[in-house]
């Protein structure tokens, strides 16, 4: 009987833990784009995205044309002619595709550039995230746009919260 109890006793202590808890829902999408520095940030790296893919694209056009020419040419040319050119060709590839890695990478510029730009924005919004979890008695804040959640409370999104607490609330 002693047994039964006890395990009974086990199995009803998470229900018990499971009731306490206070869980919250955010939308960070939703919240960033009430965040006018946010579009700001995306309007930047915007302009840098578009200005380094015109230069990459400079370079490619530039191996392009001189594909183009070589291959009209090829058959005037003596082999060192060729050689050289070819040469010439494979270099112009070369820098354009040096330059999207540089530029567009995966520890490329613009990655550095959007991280560089992002990180106050982010540090702003948890910084109010925990300033409204420790006044709510909040355990556990989820994001649900990065989340896997197939039902949630809509009472549980303090979104709002947070762009007020952020004064973003226009």
């Amino acid at each position: 009987m002693k047994k039964i109890l006890f395990l009974l006793a086990l199995l009803l202590l998470p229900l018990g833990a499971a009731k306490a808890q206070k869980i919250a829902l955010v939308d960070m999408e939703y919240i960033l784009k009430k965040d006018p520095s946010y579009a700001v940030m995306n309007r930047q790296i915007e302009d840098l995205s578009k200005k380094w893919q015109a230069e990459v694209a400079g370079y490619e056009k530039k191996a392009e044309e001189a594909y183009k020419s070589y291959q009209s040419e090829a058959a005037l040319l003596s082999a060192q002619q060729k050689k050289q050119r070819e040469e010439s060709i494979v270099a112009l590839e070369k820098q354009a595709y040096e330059l999207k890695r540089k530029y567009f990478g995966p520890e490329g510029e613009l990655f550095k550039k959007r991280e560089s730009l992002m990180k106050p924005i982010q540090d702003r919004v948890w910084a109010a995230m925990k300033e409204l979890a420790r006044r709510g008695g909040l355990q556990l804040i989820i994001d649900r746009t990065s989340s896997k959640i197939v039902y949630a409370d809509p009472g549980l999104d303090i979104s709002e919260a947070v762009v007020s607490t952020l004064g973003l609330d226009l």
